[in-house]
């Protein structure tokens, strides 16, 4: 604890964005590039080195986060990185990806604001590629022994590594023709540039893990023959089976799943597009669902050039303070945040007919209707109790060009073959079922992420990687020392 009086003298200062109006004409990361290093010293030392770390059991991963504050404090971004990357395969995504459930744990929390341990985190992974902190690790021998990994989102990937790093021969298959699952084409360029990810490929190819993209297991080989091929196989597909919404018009031209609309952005991002063929651009946009995946189409749909932009959350607005007989300290709690896309929309006024930051809360969309054509052209909601019950009177329409649902996932998808042909048995919520080794019922095959735990957090993603590569490794070898940071029925904190 460099500074016993830190959390007393400074007050929390965040990592700060770049002006609204410069940021919405461009895809870059909506940060003042070069701004954090120079406060992040000084917030580290708001760290109080807890003598019961709740931020450790905030995060899935075990990150230790009093220690690496502490380094941090005193400069010292060598073993702070040492620290940071003992717990986590890919900080630089965490720092930027992750609603921080830590700070909801942190022991400040209770009566002030949280240390920016988020800020920290990003700053020290940044800082360690600069650096050249994180090299290669390449095993010292190979075990003989192989392991497919199917799909490369942050649970596949920190499987891979790990098990690479433990001497295992790792090949990653991934469907889409670049790797890095939702990260690469869910996650908005303003988001997580994809140059970090590209970053974390190249090291672990440098450590010798190989990967299939544009290879779709079920599909382009079958699941059976590839089983035959490996000593083990992880399944980390995720749970991309989106959720629908079954009201009348949804069959309408124009009402299109998230998961359409994001993925065509990031390829206009990465030069494969021109433009997007659903791009918002001169277009009334209503977003469904007041969730990440709903404000990352907001934000996208702003930089687009959309008309108008309306974002409907089925919630009541929460309050700006924790609730303590709900979401007690040290939960993560429900609470009113403006995320980046969020305060785009509020500045740029983007939708008239919602609140100032484009958002109608308590909101149930009742059917849409469309125009001769068979194009969407409005949605019409009414307002609901905490019940979900509509309020009589309610009811209004909005103007609707293009409609986005943002609904979250309900399992992995089917339409591949995958988990027909390996006749894996799912359980109650249509998630591939595993035992307490994170063993599904089919010798050898193991699941994990999304896929096994259902929609989750990128914390607890590369945790389910970690954990399930250290069961993997048991296997294969009869023991392991690879760490193992939670388990398959772990869950969050709550009440």
């Amino acid at each position: 604890m460099a500074d016993p009086r830190g959390f007393m003298t400074t007050p929390r200062q965040d990592w700060p964005r770049r002006p609204v109006e410069e940021r919405v004409r461009d895809w870059d990361e909506v940060y003042v590039p070069g701004a954090l290093l120079p406060i992040i010293s000084k917030q580290a030392d708001r760290c109080m080195d807890c003598g019961i770390p709740f931020c450790h059991e905030a995060c899935p991963l075990g990150n230790l986060i009093p220690e690496w504050n502490d380094l941090v404090s005193r400069d010292d971004w060598r073993r702070a990185s040492d620290r940071l990357h003992a717990t986590n395969n890919f900080p630089e995504f965490t720092g930027r990806l992750c609603p921080a459930p830590c700070e909801a744990g942190c022991v400040l929390a209770i009566n002030q604001p949280a240390v920016t341990i988020k800020n920290v985190e990003c700053a020290i992974a940044d800082r360690a590629w600069e650096e050249g902190l994180a090299p290669p690790r390449p095993p010292d021998r190979l075990s003989g022994r192989t392991v497919a990994v199917i799909g490369s989102g942050p649970t596949g990937l920190a499987a891979a590594q790990q098990l690479t790093r433990a001497g295992h021969t790792v090949a990653v298959y991934e469907r889409d023709d670049r790797l890095g699952g939702l990260m690469r084409y869910g996650i908005p360029e303003f988001k997580m540039e994809k140059h970090h990810l590209e970053r974390r490929l190249e090291q672990m190819r440098a450590e010798g893990t190989k990967f299939r993209a544009s290879t779709a297991v079920g599909r382009d080989i079958e699941a059976a023959e590839l089983r035959a091929r490996y000593d083990a196989v992880v399944l980390a597909t995720g749970a991309t089976a989106w959720r629908e919404l079954d009201v009348p018009g949804r069959e309408l031209r124009g009402v299109q799943q998230a998961m359409e609309y994001l993925p065509l952005a990031n390829r206009v991002c990465e030069g494969d597009l021109e433009t997007s063929p659903l791009s918002a651009a001169g277009k009334h946009v209503v977003i469904v669902g007041g969730g990440d995946t709903g404000a990352d189409c907001l934000g996208t749909a702003v930089r687009e050039g959309a008309a108008s932009v309306t974002q409907l959350d089925i919630y009541a607005q929460p309050g700006a303070e924790r609730d303590e007989d709900t979401d007690p300290w040290p939960t993560y709690p429900r609470i009113y945040r403006l995320s980046a896309a969020h305060e785009e929309a509020r500045e740029l006024g983007t939708a008239p007919a919602a609140d100032a930051d484009a958002r109608l809360f308590a909101a149930s969309t009742l059917r849409f209707t469309g125009d001769a054509d068979g194009r969407v052209r409005s949605l019409h909601l009414v307002e609901v109790d905490a019940r979900r019950r509509p309020r009589p009177g309610t009811g209004r329409a909005l103007p609707a060009d293009l409609v986005l649902l943002a609904l979250g996932f309900s399992g992995p998808d089917r339409t591949d073959g995958l988990v027909d042909q390996l006749g894996l048995e799912l359980n109650a919520r249509g998630t591939i079922a595993r035992d307490a080794s994170f063993a599904t019922n089919v010798p050898g095959v193991f699941a994990a992420g999304d896929a096994a735990r259902g929609q989750s957090l990128i914390v607890w993603a590369i945790a389910e990687g970690r954990a399930v590569a250290a069961a993997v490794d048991r296997h294969l070898t009869g023991s392991s020392r690879l760490p193992a940071p939670i388990g398959p029925y772990d869950r969050p904190m709550a009440v």
